[in-house]
C-alpha cells in the first residue's frame, strides 16, 4: 500500500521556531514529526507529514500551517514588525 508525505520547511530565529513548534505540538502530535535543526541563517523548523492518501497529507498540513499562520501573525503584531 503507498502513502504521502508532505514537508514544510520555515527558516528563522530559534526561538520563533520553539514558540511556533510548541504551538502545535498539542494538537495533531500523532499526525505529523517536527524537529528544529540549527543552521547558518538561524534554525529551520521542519514539519512533515506522513498519511495514507494525498487528500490526508493535504487535511493535515492545511491544520498546521493554519495554526503556525495564526501564531506567526500574533507574534509579529507583538513585535510591532
Amino acid at each position: 500500500m503507498g502513502g504521502a508525505v508532505a514537508e514544510f520547511v520555515w527558516i528563522g530565529a530559534r526561538e520563533r521556531a520553539e514558540i511556533l513548534l510548541a504551538s502545535i505540538e498539542p494538537d495533531d502530535q500523532e499526525f505529523f514529526q517536527g524537529e528544529i535543526a540549527d543552521t547558518d541563517e538561524g534554525a529551520e523548523l521542519r514539519i512533515r507529514v506522513e498519511s495514507r492518501t494525498l487528500s490526508e497529507a493535504r487535511s493535515t498540513m492545511d491544520d498546521i500551517l493554519a495554526c503556525l499562520s495564526a501564531v506567526e501573525s500574533s507574534l509579529v503584531a507583538l513585535d510591532g514588525e
